[in-house]
C-alpha cells in the first residue's frame, strides 16, 4: 500500500498540525499560594484560589481552622510551623517541603517552598500568620524529565538495545502522566505495515494483535498517522470512525483515546508511530502534546541510531571495502573543510577526486543564468587535453545546465567525433549537484572514458559532493563574513590620521585571530575650536555587532560633545552618561584614554583623562620612560565619577604613547604577559620619532608571541616636533 501524505481526515477524527508545541515547558507556571490566619486557632480569613484549589481539594471555605480544611497537614509539620510563628513572632521558610495532598483515594505528593510570616497588629503584637507557598513540583517535575531525557540519550549513545530504550522511554512518560499508556510501532521492512516495538503497559495480547498492522487510512490511530505522516487525534474511539476495525480489540484492552504521532527520521523517512492511550475519552492538553513531541523525536534518534547501527553492521559484513570508502571520503571532506576560501575549497575537491573516482573531473558554479568552470583536475596530461576538446565542452555544459536545473544527479554518455579523444571513443558522465542549505550553487562533474556509473561509486560521490558544498558554502560565508567584518572595523577607525600643527603621529590596528568578528579596540584624533586636538584610545569588551555599535557611539559622542565642552573631564562624564543610557540592562562597559593637545612655544601641552585604561606612557627625547596614571574607573558602569586629569608637557623629541590592552596583555607561547614593563624598555632605545616609537612596539609584541593575537590590538603615538 503506498504511503501518501495528503489524505484529508475523515469526519470524527480530529487532525494535528504536524508541528506539535515545543517542550520548553511541559508544566506551566508555578502557582503561588496565600493564605492569612488569625489567631491561635489559625482561622482562615482570607485566601487566594490556588490555596482552595490545591490544598483544600476545591473547597473554599473562610472562618474556620486551617485544621478543618487540611487535617493532614497536621501530620506533616505545616501546623506545627504555624504555631511555632505564631508563639515566637520570628519568620520560617521551608525549602523542598513535600505534601501529600487531596481527597482519600486521590491523593498526589506536591513539593512547596513555604513561607511563615508572623502578623502583627497596630501594637506590634502578632495575631496572626501569613502562609505563602510556591509550588515547584513542577520544576522537580521538569529537572526529572530532563534527567530522563539525558539518560535515554546517554543509552542511545551507548548503543543500547533499541527495545530497552524504547520501553525506558514508555515507562517515563507514563510516569509523569499517570493513567498514559504508550506505545511504540517501526516500520516494517517493505513499509507497509507497522510492527510491536514497545507498548509495557497495554495488555499482551493488544500488543500482539497490532502487531503487523497495515499502514493505511481507517486503520486506526497508528495505521492512519503513518498513512498521513501527520499527527491524528482520536478522542473517543468508541466513536471515532478510524477505529471501526478495532473498537472491539479497543475496549477490551480498556483503551477510550489515542493520540498518534509519526516517527520520522531526519531526511524525513517513516520509521514509525509514537501513541498514547487514555483509558477513558480526552482531549490532549498542551502538556501532553509537548510531552509526545519531545519523546517522539527521542524515539526516532534511537531508531535512526539503531538503524544505522544495524546498517553498518550489514555493510562491514557484505564488504569490507566500505571501510576504505568511509576512509576516503573522510579524509577528503576533511581536507576541503581545512580550506577557509570558497574557491580554494571547489578546487581542493576537484584534485581529490582524481584518480580515486574518476580520471577526470571538473567543478562548475552558477552565476545567475549561467555557469563557469572553476576548478578541474586530470590524472594524466591525455585526459587533461579533453577538457578543451569542443564537443566534450559542449556536452558537459549541456549536462551540468541540467543538474543545476534539477538538483538531482545524472548519469549518461557523452559522444564524441573520432580524433577528438583517445581512441575516438565517447566519455561516460557523473555529475553531482553541490547543494548547501537548500541551495544548488555547482555541479561536480566525473568523467572517464567507456565506463558505466554503478550505485556504488554514485553514493561515494554524492556523499563527498554533499560534505563539500557544505564546506564550500561555509567558506563562503567565512569570507564574506571576514570582510564584511574588515571593512566595518575599518570604518569605526580613523580612515588617515591628520596633520597635527608641531605634532608627528603614528598608528596601527591589528585585530585578533582571523578577523572575523568586529573588535572593540578603537582610536581617533580630531581638531577642537580654539587650535586645540583631542586624541583618544579605547576597548568596548566583547566582540561583534555590539562591540561595534558602542565603539561608533563612543567615537561619535566624543566628536560631538569634545567641541561644545572645552573641559576634557566633562567630556569622558558626557562619554560616561551616553554608555549608561545606551548599555542599559547590559553587561557592557569602556576603557578609555581621552586627551586634549595644545601647541605651545615649548612644544605640546596635554591634559589626559584615563578610565580604566592601560597607563599612557611618555617617552622622553633622551630615553626615558615615564608612566601617568591618572585616577578614573570604567565607563558605562554607572559610576558617578570619571575621575581627574593629569597635565604633561611635550617637548620636541617627546612621544606620548597609548595602547590598548591587547598589547600589554599579549602573551608569549609560555603564557608569559608582555606587561608594562617590557613596553617601557621596548620604547626606551628607538629614534624618537612617532613611526619608529609604533614600530617598536608592533614588532615587539610580533616577535614575543609569535605573531599569534588572541585580542585586538591598537596603538596611537604622538610626539612634539
Amino acid at each position: 500500500m503506498p504511503i501518501r501524505p495528503d489524505v484529508p481526515a475523515p469526519p470524527g477524527a480530529t487532525m494535528l498540525s504536524p508541528q506539535w508545541p515545543p517542550d520548553a515547558d511541559l508544566f506551566g507556571p508555578a502557582p503561588v499560594i496565600f493564605a492569612s490566619l488569625s489567631g491561635p486557632g489559625h482561622v482562615v480569613e482570607t485566601a487566594n484560589p490556588a490555596f482552595f484549589d490545591i490544598v483544600c481539594g476545591g473547597r473554599r471555605r473562610i472562618g474556620v481552622p486551617i485544621v478543618e480544611l487540611m487535617p493532614d497537614a497536621a501530620l506533616q509539620g505545616v501546623i506545627t510551623r504555624i504555631r511555632e510563628v505564631y508563639r515566637t513572632g520570628v519568620s520560617h521558610r521551608t525549602r523542598d517541603k513535600r505534601l501529600v495532598l487531596g481527597e482519600p483515594g486521590a491523593e498526589q505528593e506536591r513539593i512547596f517552598d513555604l513561607t511563615y510570616e508572623p502578623r502583627r497588629d497596630a501594637r506590634g503584637r502578632v495575631d496572626g500568620v501569613v502562609v505563602i507557598a510556591m509550588d515547584t513540583t513542577a520544576y522537580r517535575d521538569t529537572q526529572l524529565l530532563a534527567a530522563e531525557q539525558r539518560a535515554l540519550l546517554e543509552q542511545i549513545a551507548r548503543e543500547a538495545p533499541l527495545q530497552e530504550i524504547l520501553t525506558g522511554m514508555a515507562r517515563t512518560i507514563e510516569d509523569f502522566s499517570p493513567g498514559m499508556l504508550v506505545s511504540v510501532l517501526l516500520v516494517d521492512d517493505d513499509g507497509r505495515r507497522l510492527r510491536h516495538g514497545t507498548g509495557p503497559s497495554l495488555p499482551d495480547f493488544y500488543n500482539e494483535a497490532i502487531d503487523g498492522v497495515p499502514i493505511g487510512e481507517g486503520e486506526g490511530s497508528c495505521g492512519t498517522t503513518a498513512y498521513r505522516r501527520a499527527p491524528v487525534v482520536c478522542t473517543d474511539i468508541a466513536t471515532d470512525p478510524l477505529w471501526a476495525e478495532y473498537r472491539e480489540l479497543a475496549k477490551r484492552a480498556g483503551v477510550g483515546a489515542c493520540w498518534s504521532t509519526p516517527i520520522l527520521s531526519t531526511d524525513g523517512r517513516l520509521l514509525g508511530t509514537f501513541a498514547m492511550y487514555h483509558r477513558t475519552p480526552k482531549i490532549p492538553e498542551l502538556k501532553d502534546m509537548a510531552l509526545g513531541a519531545a519523546f517522539t523525536r527521542i524515539a526516532a534518534l534511537a531508531i535512526e541510531r539503531h538503524q544505522a547501527v544495524a546498517a553498518g553492521r550489514a555493510a562491514r559484513q557484505r564488504e569490507s571495502s566500505a571501510r576504505d570508502d568511509l576512509a576516503f571520503v573522510l579524509e577528503a571532506s576533511t581536507a576541503i573543510a581545512r580550506e577557509q576560501h570558497y574557491a580554494n575549497s571547489l578546487r581542493r575537491l576537484a584534485q581529490l577526486t582524481v584518480p580515486g573516482l574518476a580520471p577526470l573531473c571538473a567543478v562548475y558554479v552558477a552565476d545567475g543564468c549561467h555557469h563557469s568552470r572553476i576548478a578541474s583536475a586530470a590524472a594524466t596530461p591525455a585526459h587533461e587535453a579533453l577538457l578543451v576538446a569542443p564537443e566534450w565542452c559542449e556536452g558537459v555544459d549541456r549536462v551540468v545546465a541540467r543538474v543545476l536545473s534539477s538538483g538531482t544527479t545524472e548519469t549518461g554518455f557523452i559522444e564524441v567525433r573520432p580524433g577528438t579523444e583517445p581512441g575516438g571513443r565517447g566519455a561516460g558522465y557523473l555529475c553531482v549537484p553541490l547543494t548547501a542549505r537548500g541551495r544548488t550553487f555547482g555541479a561536480l562533474a566525473l568523467l572517464a572514458v567507456d565506463r558505466d556509473w554503478d550505485g556504488h561509486v554514485v553514493a561515494l560521490a554524492e556523499e563527498l559532493a554533499g560534505r563539500a558544498a557544505l564546506s564550500a558554502d561555509n567558506a563562503r560565508q567565512f569570507t564574506h563574513r571576514v570582510r564584511l567584518a574588515h571593512d566595518l572595523q575599518a570604518g569605526l577607525l580613523p580612515p588617515k590620521l591628520p596633520q597635527v600643527p608641531g605634532a608627528a603621529l603614528a598608528a596601527s590596528y591589528h585585530p585578533a585571530g582571523e578577523g572575523l568578528d568586529v573588535g572593540g579596540d578603537f582610536y581617533d584624533v580630531f581638531p577642537l575650536p580654539g587650535d586645540r586636538w583631542a586624541v583618544m584610545i579605547g576597548d568596548v569588551c566583547g566582540h561583534g555587532a555590539v562591540a561595534a555599535t558602542t565603539t561608533g557611539m563612543v567615537r561619535h559622542t566624543a566628536r560631538a560633545v569634545a567641541r561644545l565642552l572645552r573641559d576634557p573631564v566633562a567630556v569622558v562624564a558626557a562619554i560616561n552618561d551616553a554608555l549608561a543610557e545606551h548599555t542599559e540592562g547590559q553587561d557592557l562597559f569602556v576603557s578609555l584614554v581621552y586627551g586634549e593637545l595644545r601647541h605651545s612655544t615649548a612644544g605640546q601641552a596635554v591634559t589626559l583623562m584615563r578610565a580604566g585604561h592601560v597607563p599612557p606612557l611618555v617617552r622622553r627625547a633622551g630615553g626615558a620612560v615615564e608612566r601617568l596614571v591618572p585616577p578614573g574607573l570604567l565607563l558605562g558602569l554607572g559610576w558617578d565619577g570619571v575621575g581627574s586629569p593629569v597635565c604633561v608637557d611635550l617637548h620636541p623629541g617627546d612621544g606620548l604613547v597609548l595602547v590598548t590592552d591587547g598589547i600589554t596583555e599579549a602573551r608569549s607561547p609560555e603564557g608569559e604577559l608582555f606587561g608594562e614593563e617590557r613596553l617601557a624598555d621596548t620604547l626606551a632605545s628607538v629614534p624618537p620619532t612617532a613611526a619608529a616609537l609604533l614600530e617598536s612596539v608592533t614588532t615587539a609584541v610580533a616577535a614575543f608571541t609569535h605573531d599569534i593575537s588572541r585580542d585586538d590590538q591598537a596603538a596611537l603615538v604622538v610626539t612634539a616636533v
